[in-house]
């Protein structure tokens, strides 16, 4: 794919990304919240996965590899949280 359309395709997941931080700011309610933290964490990584084939850096497709690690951590320990009921 051309340059131009992977780096439009950045800016607009650039975009999701600060929508998504706005929904964790402001979230009424910790799930809200949550979501919000899960949006970051799948459109940061489609981020960097785009930036990596951009750029063709390949440290940024491993953070990409990582940081889609850690947010599935942070659901299953919010859930687990959640049937223990606190």
């Amino acid at each position: 794919m051309p340059d131009g359309v992977l780096l439009a395709v950045a800016t607009f997941l650039l975009l999701n990304v600060l929508v998504g931080l706005a929904r964790v700011l402001a979230g009424p309610s910790t799930r809200h919240r949550l979501l919000g933290v899960i949006l970051l964490g799948t459109t940061g990584t489609a981020l960097l996965a785009v930036l990596a084939e951009a750029t063709d850096v390949a440290a940024l497709r491993d953070t990409a590899l990582a940081l889609v690690a850690l947010a599935a951590l942070v659901v299953v320990v919010r859930v687990r949280a959640e049937e223990r009921g606190q």
